[in-house]
């Protein structure tokens, strides 16, 4: 039961199936904390799926290493994206680097998420809100709730402080999941892995004109502090400066997305939950923690052994990979009450959504502020709702959530 229950990290549509990834999950941190997987097409790796030792792997940043192996692909596109790298191409976002590098390469982009940029910044998205919340009212009494509003307002707020412009959204949204779903015959550009590299080089044509436009005529925009950031005196090299753009422009609104419309089925799902937070607004900031808990849009990064160690007692040799399983974390019963309970007043909640240490997500407070906006302003309105048919979650095994959420609703 071990083995069959360790298989699910290496599955994509195992994050189809909530009660099998769950019950596999519990029978892990219970039995078999640390396993080993070796599940083709995947190279082995070790799933850490306990929150305390998910939290001292990514405390360690100097004994586990995000390269070469930060997320789980297939060994044949580990082997492409090395070659890649080597040659001075491929992707090599925040997520591939470590310190030093990674903490010079953050901080060009730090500031655009800094607490006084986001309070300048808040005028915007709750007008944003107010936009897609009347979209939905607009398009209603029935509509699918993913592709019809959850994917278009944390896209736009995201490419609107990059600065992109509009007509440019939708392709932007197409490249993200083709990207982040690969796994997934729905999102997926193409079956073999030279199709799917091709969504990476499309992403780097549009973000290499990009880079020239900026370099040459700067404006007051995140495209343009990317574009013009300086590593130790020297611009950033080109594979940077477009895998930076990629990060942003991709997990910059996706998994908001996913957040926001898991955060809406579980309101549904549970409409005790929806009636609490309606009758005591306050509990929104709680709410939405909740929400990000419950829905784990980043399923997993990867880390490297740089020397042998071991995890709650399982040797791990230097060059090993482990799994940190964020979705498993998530339901720790040593960490939280109730752990399979939606409760809208959690506290505390220490989820691990946005990772933890020198890697905690850029745009967390961005992704907390777009959701807090979006559902205050959609509660209040909500007469009725209730799901329409049957929610359709992503076949991923990195980024992904909800792709259809068909929805039956009055609103003011």
């Amino acid at each position: 039961m071990t083995d069959d229950a360790a298989t699910v990290f290496a599955d994509a549509k195992a994050y189809t199936d909530e009660p099998r990834l769950h019950a596999a999950m519990a029978h892990l941190r219970a039995h078999d904390p640390v396993p080993r997987v070796d599940h083709g097409p995947y190279r082995p790796f070790f799933a850490i799926t306990k929150h305390a030792d998910i939290m001292d792997v990514e405390r360690d940043n100097n004994l586990w290493l995000s390269e070469p192996r930060p997320v789980l692909t297939t060994a044949a596109a580990d082997d492409v994206a090395r070659a890649q790298l080597e040659s001075g191409a491929g992707l090599r976002t925040l997520i591939h680097m470590d310190d030093p590098h990674h903490r010079k390469v953050r901080a060009i982009g730090a500031d655009w998420f800094r607490p006084k940029a986001l309070r300048d910044l808040q005028t915007r998205v709750d007008e944003l809100a107010k936009r897609y919340v009347d979209r939905m009212r607009d398009i209603g009494p029935e509509c699918d709730f993913v592709e019809e509003v959850a994917v278009g307002f944390p896209l736009y707020v995201i490419l609107s402080l990059l600065g992109l412009p509009e007509e440019d959204f939708p392709r932007m949204h197409q490249l993200t999941q083709e990207l982040f779903g690969a796994d997934d015959v729905e999102y997926r550009r193409g079956a073999t892995l030279e199709e799917r590299m091709a969504t990476l080089l499309d992403f780097f044509a549009y973000f290499n004109e990009l880079t020239a436009s900026r370099r040459a005529h700067p404006t007051e925009d995140l495209a343009s502090a990317i574009a013009n950031g300086l590593i130790d005196g020297e611009p950033l090299s080109d594979v940077d400066t477009a895998s930076y753009y990629v990060i942003v422009a991709s997990a910059g609104h996706d998994t908001t997305k996913d957040a926001i419309s898991g955060g809406l089925r579980a309101l549904i799902e549970n409409p005790g939950e929806l009636e609490r937070l309606r009758r005591e607004p306050e509990l929104m900031g709680t709410a939405v923690e909740e929400m990000i808990r419950w829905t784990t849009p980043v399923k997993e990064f990867m880390r490297t052994a740089a020397e042998d160690t071991s995890v709650r007692g399982v040797p791990i040799a230097k060059g090993e990979s482990v799994y940190l399983a964020y979705t498993s974390g998530n339901r720790d019963e040593e960490v939280f009450d109730d752990p399979d309970t939606f409760d809208v007043g959690r506290f505390p909640n220490k989820h691990l959504s946005f990772g933890y240490g020198v890697h905690f997500c850029l745009g967390a407070a961005l992704a907390r502020m777009e959701m807090r906006s979006f559902f205050a302003e959609l509660i209040p309105r909500l007469d009725s709702i209730e799901l329409a048919g049957t929610p359709e979650l992503a076949a991923t095994v990195f980024v992904g959530g909800l792709k259809h959420l068909p929805i039956r609703y009055s609103l003011r």
